[in-house]
């Protein structure tokens, strides 16, 4: 049974983690990622979700929230091209779905009951269904 989540909190506050500002010659997606890290959950958008996912950060605390948006609308589109936020969580090492195997069986029903994917979308669904 996973824990419920506490959207008014960040990742900062969630993970007592607090990252150093980041230096002035970071980079737009270090810069945008801590800035991320500090803002609540709850408030959260489909791109912040899908930067991060990618970026391997929160994702005990995001794979939650990024299921409930894809139970809702499983081709749910950052700012990439749509489905962005599912290949994200497709695409997360084998490794995140035996620590948290609620969340990849969700997937895994989520992804079951697509169909007309972009070819490149549904070699992701596959290899996920492989896992």
């Amino acid at each position: 049974m996973t824990r419920p989540l506490n959207r008014d909190r960040s990742l900062e506050e969630l993970e007592d983690d607090r990252w150093p500002a980041p230096s002035g010659d970071a980079t737009r997606l270090v810069a945008t990622a801590h800035a991320l890290r500090r803002k609540p959950i709850g408030e959260l958008t489909v791109e912040d979700m899908r930067l991060l996912i990618r970026q391997n950060e929160g994702l005990p605390h995001l794979l939650p929230l990024a299921l409930e948006v894809l139970r809702l609308d499983p081709m749910a589109e950052g700012d990439m091209y749509e489905g962005d936020l599912l290949s994200a969580m497709l695409t997360r090492s084998p490794e995140i779905w035996s620590k948290s195997p609620e969340l990849g069986r969700e997937l895994r029903l989520i992804v079951s009951d697509l169909s007309d994917l972009t070819p490149n979308l549904k070699r992701e669904v596959e290899r996920f269904l492989a896992l």
